[in-house]
């Protein structure tokens, strides 16, 4: 399976951060740890939701979309 997910952050509730990987729990075990040099400064961070998907072209593009205005817009309104 392939994931999109969706964290914030837990000291700047403003910083959201949408990723893509195969290992959700270790992923977010990697920002937390300050593995990602975008993320580090934002630690810790929570996971708000993943979504799953069969097809890793479609788990790309779903966040491609999250990573959109009006992708964002939905995430505002539906999780945050």
């Amino acid at each position: 399976m392939y994931y999109v997910y969706l964290l914030i952050s837990n000291n700047y509730p403003d910083q959201i951060y949408i990723g893509y990987t195969r290992d959700v729990s270790q992923r977010l075990k990697t920002h937390n740890n300050g593995g990602s040099p975008h993320t580090a400064k934002y630690k810790p961070w929570t996971l708000v939701a993943q979504f799953s998907f069969a097809k890793q072209s479609t788990a790309l593009n779903f966040e491609k979309y999250l990573k959109s205005q009006s992708g964002r817009a939905f995430i505002k309104k539906r999780f945050l």
